[in-house]
């Protein structure tokens, strides 16, 4: 079954999002101590066509690397595929042995320079022989097909890996990915949502050419990750008072609406309903999360009407729900 979800997927393209090496340098580069030594891995990643596979090749001494693995699902862009390795699901490893510099020359020189094999089965990265590499490496990092996020994320916690991947923000609201959030497991990255993508003829969604390369916005795109940055230290300034008018309470919840992050008031102790982009700004020695409103039941709480939270009867957007953590608290 779940393999048919991503050849589906495959099929419509509606998962071929090729990500740019402006966005991937633009994040990577926050966490670029904790690489050295370590074996990257990009599972969803064709390494001919790859700008993460690129990025971690061409910066591999600069960075550190121990070794550097990619894996892709077959047919990603046949048209792209040499070396008789047509339609079919290819492995990368590089290790850096007889290369002195950070660049490449040519196609040719790139393609000795590491080692190549073709996976038995679609490269898909619940299969064995991808989990067997998925065991060698140390930290992954990719463009996960959305569509099944869920298990990608599920995977990485079973096997304890550090990650820095990319998603929608929507997942922040999926239960199966919300409870890592609560529990400080996973959070987002230092870039804020939105990134341009290079992608297939016939997307849908507004695009833009350059260099005769078709790009799409993604406005809910952002970073994952259980990497530590600087940005989740960084504590949020408030200055906004708490009054009854301002600051209505739920009808089916004992919390406050705050419709805008940077209206969490200063003095209220008590639970705050706010917004999912909340995320961005969560300090957790500051702030606890709570549940979020959409699972009353990560709460112990029967919500009515679809466990969405209500104001007068009328239904608001998926609030995160946090209060503030009291001094000395963590």
């Amino acid at each position: 079954m779940a393999e048919g979800l991503l050849t589906k997927a495959k099929k419509q393209k509606v998962d071929e999002f090729y990500t740019r090496l402006f966005d991937i340098e633009n994040e990577v580069m926050h966490y670029k101590d904790y690489f050295k030594g370590k074996t990257v891995l990009c599972n969803c990643d064709d390494p001919r066509v790859s700008q993460f596979f690129y990025f971690f090749y061409s910066r591999f001494n600069g960075l550190g690397l121990k070794r550097l693995i990619a894996t892709c699902y077959k047919n990603l862009n046949p048209d792209l595929f040499t070396q008789n390795l047509d339609e079919q699901a290819v492995y990368c490893i590089y290790d850096s042995k007889g290369r002195s510099d950070d660049v490449y020359t040519d196609y040719e020189t790139f393609i000795k320079q590491n080692e190549w094999g073709i996976l038995k089965r679609d490269g898909d990265f619940r299969s064995h022989e991808c989990i067997e590499l998925l065991k060698q490496a140390d930290i992954v990092v990719t463009n996960p097909p959305f569509s099944l996020f869920r298990e990608y994320v599920a995977q990485l916690m079973e096997y304890k890996k550090k990650f820095l991947i990319i998603g929608s923000q929507n997942a922040i609201t999926y239960k199966d990915i919300f409870k890592f959030i609560k529990n400080d497991k996973l959070w987002l990255g230092i870039s804020s949502s939105g990134m341009c993508f290079n992608v297939p003829e016939g997307y849908s969604k507004t695009t833009k050419v350059i260099n005769g390369k078709i790009f799409g916005w993604q406005g809910s795109a952002c970073w994952f990750t259980n990497l530590p940055h600087s940005k989740r230290n960084e504590k949020l300034i408030l200055y906004k008072e708490y009054n009854t008018k301002n600051y209505r309470k739920y009808d089916n919840f004992n919390a406050i609406e705050v419709s805008k992050v940077a209206d969490i008031p200063l003095d209220y102790d008590g639970i705050m309903g706010v917004p999912i982009t909340f995320l961005y700004k969560y300090n957790p020695e500051q702030f606890e999360i709570i549940g979020i409103t959409n699972h009353g039941d990560l709460l112990g709480i029967p919500f009515k009407n679809n466990c969405f939270a209500e104001i007068k009867g009328e239904r608001k957007y998926v609030r995160m729900l946090i209060k503030k953590r009291k001094k000395n608290e963590n």
